[in-house]
């Protein structure tokens, strides 16, 4: 597998940090190396989010990067903010909930996703995120789904293990959404 560069940007409380974690998690339960690099604004609920992740079989030797192979955006601001700094034969995945105009970039696949309705009809906000993970497994094919899984129920605990089938059901519906489009990616 080449390095992936992904860049994951939203606001503060949408899972942004939540979903970089995952990735570099699986990374290192898959044997490979993930690096998550979290950004802030002033404000963590509401205030801009974002965090770079890479994702390699070789030694990650810095946790920046100029240019993502994937872009992840929670909401128009970061996907403005970041769309520019795309390598070629990039993927760029969106919140068609909040981000209204068809996004069409020359060197890279966009595809938008209505997380946030998504998340609505499973009758949970707080799981876009995971609505937003399932649909970019289904374009990379980065992580199997066991593997996702496993990271999920370590990350929400025994405290939160109410929540798992939710987020798994989450994570379905994502891939369900890309797989009713008809978008290739990997």
């Amino acid at each position: 597998m080449d390095a992936k560069n992904i860049k994951v940007a939203g606001f503060g409380g949408q899972g942004v940090m939540m979903f970089g974690q995952i990735l570099a998690y699986s990374a290192t339960k898959d044997g490979i190396n993930g690096l998550w690099f979290p950004s802030y604004g002033p404000e963590t609920r509401g205030g801009t989010a974002n965090c770079s992740v890479i994702v390699s079989e070789k030694q990650i030797n810095s946790p920046v990067f100029k240019n993502a192979d994937h872009l992840v955006a929670f909401n128009l601001p970061s996907l403005d903010k970041f769309k520019e700094h795309m390598a070629k034969n990039s993927l760029v995945l969106y919140n068609s909930s909040l981000i209204d105009e068809k996004v069409e970039l020359k060197e890279a696949l966009a595809v938008g996703v209505p997380i946030n309705d998504i998340a609505n009809e499973l009758g949970n906000i707080k799981v876009a995120n995971m609505v937003m993970m399932g649909a970019y497994l289904e374009l990379t094919h980065l992580f199997s789904d066991e593997t996702i899984e496993a990271i999920i129920k370590k990350i929400l605990g025994e405290r939160k293990a109410d929540l798992v089938q939710i987020n798994k059901d989450a994570l379905e519906a994502g891939k369900a959404f890309v797989r009713n489009l008809g978008v290739k990616y990997a």
